[in-house]
């Protein structure tokens, strides 16, 4: 999949802003300081589609990119970042709900955690939301150019058994490790639209 188009659509903080045109979508949700901005960038090999910070939690709308025409990535805020205001945190929480409550559209959720760290309350409760609602989801584990292999074959492991119905992909925006399999993945959800479509 080469990406030759990438624009800047909308960054909408409710339902009645997301863009009319119905395409399929894929949606990166995950923890702030996860490496949400770096996966996305990496994935679509250019600097600064998605504004990566020093500080955590500057996502505060739900931003969408038209990729080739044919598909959106949406980028979600982070979340569970300490440093906000409750009435921010109860903003967040609100726009990813309504956002995943929707579900005219078809979407394919790119959820990303940590390699190196444990599953948060958060990330079970976003699991559970998803598992809710039937999405289609995959599970991306950032940051895995910082572990060992044997470390990091202990993650994925635990990342298995906390998802045992779902593939986990290992991914580093250092060494794109996992990138091209990112890449096959989304693009059978865009082929499994289109020949819907047909």
């Amino acid at each position: 999949m080469k990406f030759t188009a990438v624009e800047f659509v909308t960054s909408a903080r409710s339902a009645s802003g997301y863009p009319r045109e119905r395409l399929p979508e894929i949606a990166v949700v995950g923890r702030s300081n996860v490496g949400k901005s770096s996966l996305i960038n990496t994935l679509l090999k250019r600097r600064g589609v998605a504004k990566v910070s020093g500080t955590p939690g500057k996502t505060r709308g739900i931003n969408y990119f038209r990729i080739n025409g044919s598909f959106y990535l949406v980028d979600l805020p982070g979340y569970g970042y300490a440093k906000i205001s409750e009435a921010e945190r109860r903003s967040w929480d609100r726009m990813i709900r309504e956002y995943f409550a929707e579900t005219t559209r078809r979407r394919l959720v790119i959820m990303i955690v940590d390699i190196r760290h444990a599953l948060s309350p958060l990330d079970r409760t976003l699991r559970e939301w998803l598992e809710a609602q039937a999405a289609e989801y995959v599970v991306v584990a950032t940051k895995a150019d910082k572990l060992s292999g044997n470390a990091r074959a202990a993650s994925l492991r635990e990342l298995r058994a906390a998802f045992p119905d779902r593939e986990i992909l290992p991914f580093s925006a250092l060494t794109e490790l996992g990138r091209l399999e990112l890449l096959g993945r989304l693009q059978r959800f865009i082929k499994t639209d289109q020949s819907q479509d047909i």
